[in-house]
């Protein structure tokens, strides 16, 4: 996908192929960060702990074909299921077009470059730890085991 092609504004969700789709994702791994949600509010937290299979420092998942199999929180994101869209940051493209709304200025769609999101600062690249690395995610394993 190039800046030129601006498919985005001119097709909704439910109109993108598969690679359209995937190239909405500003690389910013916020989805893969372990979050909490207020009952009473519904206001949803993220915390600093992400997703064993996020890659820290390419803020991608390593197995991404196979995420909803080896990780049972993980969500895929669809059309079908509107209600999703509030889990993700409001930066966030899928949940911007849902809302109809533009991107913002950093995106790497607008800018032409992937690595604007992180020179922006939004997303996760040296804020997040990998539940790998702590003691919890090896206890919840040995028991799941």
């Amino acid at each position: 996908m190039t800046m030129k092609d601006d498919y985005w504004k001119r097709k909704s969700l439910s109109e993108m192929t598969s690679e359209e789709w995937d190239g909405l994702c500003d690389g910013c791994a916020l989805c893969c960060m372990h979050k909490v949600e207020d009952e009473e509010t519904g206001e949803v937290f993220y915390t600093d702990l992400a997703c064993r299979l996020l890659d820290l420092d390419t803020c991608r998942c390593t197995d991404f074909g196979n995420r909803a199999k080896e990780v049972a929180e993980c969500f895929v994101l669809s059309t079908d299921k509107p209600e999703m869209f509030g889990w993700l940051p409001a930066s966030c493209a899928y949940r911007r077009l849902a809302n109809g709304q533009e991107f913002p200025g950093w995106h790497p769609l607008i800018t032409g470059d992937p690595e604007s999101v992180h020179e922006a600062g939004i997303s996760v690249r040296g804020k997040a730890v990998s539940e790998n690395d702590t003691k919890l995610f090896t206890v919840l394993q040995k028991l799941s085991d």
